[in-house]
């Protein structure tokens, strides 16, 4: 079938991309499901930092592709073997497919799917299959989704069920941003009420993490950021105290559960000072393949210190994407807050320089 979607055509192209056109809105050939997957119409697809960084070179992948990895629509039409889900079903798309079967799915989220993440890597569905063409030639999937476009066609084991009363921008940003920000407490750190929670980066993972930092019942959540207007929006997503990385310093303030969601080098070691005796850093962001930071290991041995590294917030898509759908209908998680707008895909390259500028904290390309 031909659907229209949006190709990342050359990697690192120069800003604004509004300008250098880095990804090509066009019509494209997409093949029908497979043995084990499902065609989706897509309904919502959020624009995300592991999305720019494709963009902009910081995470190398095979171009052309079809980007976009949070997303959520209907099924409507199943191929073979896919028995547990039915035509007319809402999902979420989910960016690490689990195979069930290698030793990362056996860590109960701790480690990521060694095969998921194998093809994530080559561009292929989990399987190894290619769906897209354009032409003679065949168009990359994105993290197995490829969810900036009318359609998809993925492996049935990249998507969630959820609810219809779950609307379809809300249930796109579960399979990203909350799964991830949210899952750095949910499943990594597991924060009591009492313990205080600082994030550092206030993009839509750092703001999920807030967010579901007062829904676990955490009374003291602090927010650091070095652009004041991201400060201002932490207090709304229920921050008690917010800080730039210099104020925070100057501070001497300390945390017991410290979530690094930033993904640079310089953002993690602030964190890792940040985190109180006894404490815990969970890092989530996703730093240049090159970055390097340096700490103090002496520091780590004397005050009993630990860190951790959560991928995808140490997630298992199919148990905790319900979790943080119940907490939304309880009125516990308003997701609904990290929709900074509601875009086209026409929109999609201006949409990665209000990205790139620290301007959104989730854009959502919403699709008819």
């Amino acid at each position: 079938m031909k659907i229209r979607g949006g190709v990342l055509e050359e990697i690192g192209r120069s800003r604004p991309y509004a300008s250098s056109l880095p990804i090509s809105v066009s019509e494209l050939e997409l093949d029908p499901p497979g043995n084990g997957e499902v065609l989706v119409k897509i309904e919502a697809a959020g624009l995300c930092h592991s999305d720019l960084s494709v963009v902009d070179g910081n995470r190398v992948r095979p171009v052309p592709m079809l980007l976009g990895h949070e997303a959520a629509g209907r099924i409507i039409q199943v191929g073979e073997g896919v028995d547990d889900l039915v035509v007319g079903t809402r999902v979420v798309m989910t960016f690490l497919p689990r195979c069930g079967e290698c030793a990362g799915c056996a860590a109960d989220g701790r480690l990521p799917c060694t095969v998921g993440g194998a093809a994530n890597n080559e561009g292929s569905l989990l399987g190894g299959a290619h769906r897209l063409r354009r032409g003679s030639g065949i168009v990359k999937h994105h993290l197995g989704v490829s969810g900036f476009a009318t359609h998809a066609v993925v492996n049935a084991k990249s998507v969630v069920v959820v609810d219809d009363d779950v609307p379809p921008d809300i249930a796109a940003v579960l399979g990203c941003a909350v799964l991830t920000g949210g899952g750095a407490l949910l499943n990594a750190a597991r924060p009591l009420p009492t313990d205080t929670v600082m994030v550092v980066g206030l993009g839509g993972v750092g703001m999920a993490a807030i967010l579901t930092a007062r829904a676990l019942g955490v009374e003291t959540v602090i927010g650091v950021d070095a652009l004041e207007s991201k400060l201002a929006q932490a207090v709304e997503m229920g921050a008690t105290q917010v800080f730039t990385p210099a104020s925070l310093t100057k501070s001497g303030l300390r945390a017991d559960i410290v979530v690094e969601a930033a993904g640079n080098a310089g953002a993690f070691e602030a964190a890792v000072a940040a985190t109180a005796p006894g404490g815990t850093t969970v890092t989530v962001g996703l730093p240049g393949p090159h970055a390097r930071s340096s700490i103090s290991p002496l520091g780590l041995v004397a005050e009993a210190r630990t860190i951790i590294g959560s991928y995808l917030g140490s997630a298992v898509p199919a148990r905790d994407i319900p979790i943080y759908a119940q907490l939304w209908r309880d009125g516990k998680l308003p997701v609904e807050k990290l929709i900074s707008s509601r875009i086209t895909l026409d929109d999609i390259n201006a949409g990665m320089d209000e990205l790139a500028d620290g301007k959104a904290i989730r854009q959502v390309i919403m699709f008819d």
